[in-house]
C-alpha cells in the first residue's frame, strides 16, 4: 500500500478554501479525478492507495462506492460556490476503476455533469486492467460516457509480467485495444513499464513492437521504481532479483523514443508519446500546466488556485467522513509564489513545448545557456525563447531543472 500521507495544515470540516484560491475558478481549466481504490489482486511493484477485498474493513465496499463519490462531487460544488466551472476532463484512476460496473461509473459522470457541467468535447478517461474488460464491458464504458481508455499492458514478456505480479496474458491488451476501437473509443493508450528485473533489451523491443502493433494513438512508458514497502522491494532487499540498472533504464528509454517516433508517435511529455495533438491526454496536461482539479475518493489529491489538499487514505475513513457530511480532506497546504514557480518550471520543462526563458531568473538563464552547450537543451528553441530538453536532456531532466532553478 502507499506510504503515509504528507503532513500539512488541517482542512476545515466544511472544506472552505482561501478566497485567493477561489478567485479565478472557472477561468482556469478545471478537471475532476476520481480515484477508485479497489483491485482484484495487488501487483508486487505497486504502492498506490489500493485495496483488495481482504484488506477492506467495514463501512466501505465496491457496491456503495459510487454513492460516496457522488456525495463528494456535491460537496465540491458547495465548496466552489456558484462560479461556473465546466469540467474539461475527467479521469478515473486507481486501483482498477473497471472493477466497478460501467453503470456505476456512468452515475458518477452524470453527477459531475449535473453539478458542474461537462465542457463541449470533454475528455473522459478510464484506466483498465486488461483482465477486467471484454467486448461487453467496453461497450458499457463507452455508453457510460468514456471517450478515452488507458490499458495497463506493462510488458509483452510473460516472465516480466510474472515479476511484476501482473496476471493478464501477454496478448490480451492488444485485443482490448481492438475492442475499444470497435466500441467507439476515440483514444486508446497503452501503459508500459521498463527496467523490470530480468527484462532484456530484446524483451523491451518486443514489448514496444507489440504495443505499436495494437494500434493505440498514445503510449506511456515509465521506468520501474522500486517503492519501499512493496513485495518487489522486499524481493530486491533479499537479493532474489536485482535492483533496476540506471544505464539499462536509459537504453530502454532511448529505444522507446526511437521506435515510437518511427511509428508516428511523438513525445510531448518525457514519458508520453501521442499521434498528434488530439491524442494527447488533456487531463494530464492540466496537471502539468497548473490547472485546477478536484480529486474524488480516498487518498485523492486536489489543487485549486494554489491550494493543494489530500483526502484520508482508507476507504472506511473516507466513507465515515462523507457520510457525516464533512470534508474528507486529511491535510492541505497553500503554496507560496516561489513554490508555484518552482513546480511550474519542473513540470513545464518536462513538456515538448518547454518553459519560457523569460520565466527564469538571471542565474537560470545562464544555466540554460550552459545546458545548451552540454547538449541538454535545444539551441534553436532557446534562441526562440523556450527552454526545451534534448533527448539527452530528457534523461537528466531533474538535474537540468535543479540548475535552472538554483
Amino acid at each position: 500500500m502507499a506510504g503515509a500521507l504528507p503532513a500539512g495544515d488541517p482542512v476545515p470540516p466544511d472544506g472552505a478554501l482561501p478566497a485567493a484560491a477561489l478567485a479565478g475558478v472557472g477561468e482556469r481549466p478545471f478537471g475532476v479525478y476520481v480515484h477508485v481504490p479497489f483491485c482484484l489482486t495487488r501487483c508486487g511493484y505497486c504502492d498506490f492507495n489500493t485495496y483488495t477485498a481482504a484488506e477492506l474493513g467495514g463501512g466501505a465496499s465496491r457496491d456503495g462506492y459510487a454513492a460516496l463519490a457522488i456525495a463528494e462531487i456535491r460537496f465540491a460544488r458547495r465548496v466552489l460556490g456558484t462560479a461556473r466551472a465546466p469540467v474539461t476532463s475527467v479521469f478515473f484512476g486507481g486501483g482498477t476503476p473497471t472493477v466497478l460496473p460501467p453503470s456505476h461509473l456512468a452515475e458518477i459522470v452524470r453527477a459531475i455533469d449535473g453539478e458542474f457541467g461537462l465542457a463541449a468535447g470533454a475528455e473522459v478517461t478510464v484506466e483498465a486492467n486488461p483482465e477486467t474488460v471484454d467486448e461487453r464491458v467496453m461497450a458499457g464504458l463507452r455508453a457510460a460516457g468514456m471517450t478515452r481508455i488507458s490499458l495497463g499492458m506493462q510488458s509483452a514478456a510473460p516472465h516480466v509480467l510474472a515479476t511484476l505480479d501482473r496476471v493478464h496474458e501477454p496478448g490480451r491488451p492488444a485485443r482490448c485495444a481492438r475492442w475499444a476501437r470497435e466500441a467507439g473509443f476515440e483514444h486508446v493508450n497503452l501503459d508500459l513499464i521498463y527496467g523490470t528485473p530480468g527484462e532484456s533489451a530484446a524483451d523491451w523491443a518486443a514489448t514496444l513492437e507489440a504495443a505499436v502493433a495494437a494500434g493505440p494513438d498514445h503510449i506511456s512508458a515509465y521506468a520501474l521504481i522500486v517503492e519501499p514497502g512493496t513485495r518487489l522491494a522486499a524481493r530486491v532487499g533479499r537479493g532474489e532479483v536485482p535492483r533496476p540498472d540506471d544505464d539499462a533504464m536509459a537504453d530502454r528509454y532511448l529505444a522507446a523514443d526511437d521506435l515510437l517516433t518511427a511509428a508516428g508517435l511523438r513525445w510531448y511529455e518525457i514519458s508520453n508519446w501521442a499521434a498528434g495533438d488530439r491524442a494527447r491526454c488533456r487531463h494530464n496536461l492540466l496537471y502539468w500546466t497548473g490547472g485546477d482539479w478536484w480529486g474524488i475518493g480516498p487518498g485523492a489529491h486536489s489543487h485549486i488556485g494554489g491550494t493543494r489538499w489530500w483526502n484520508v487514505k482508507h476507504p472506511t475513513a473516507y466513507a465515515a467522513r462523507i457520510t457525516a457530511g464533512v470534508s474528507p480532506g486529511h491535510a492541505r497546504e497553500v503554496l507560496t509564489a516561489s513554490e508555484r514557480w518552482l513546480e511550474q518550471v519542473l513540470l513545464e520543462t518536462r513538456l515538448a513545448s518547454g518553459f519560457p526563458l523569460d520565466g527564469l531568473g538571471g542565474k537560470g538563464r545562464v544555466a540554460a545557456g550552459a545546458a545548451v552547450a552540454s547538449g541538454l537543451l535545444d539551441a534553436a528553441a532557446l534562441r526562440s525563447g523556450r527552454v526545451v530538453l534534448t533527448r539527452q536532456g530528457r534523461l537528466l531532466a531533474d538535474g537540468v531543472v535543479r540548475d535552472l532553478t538554483g
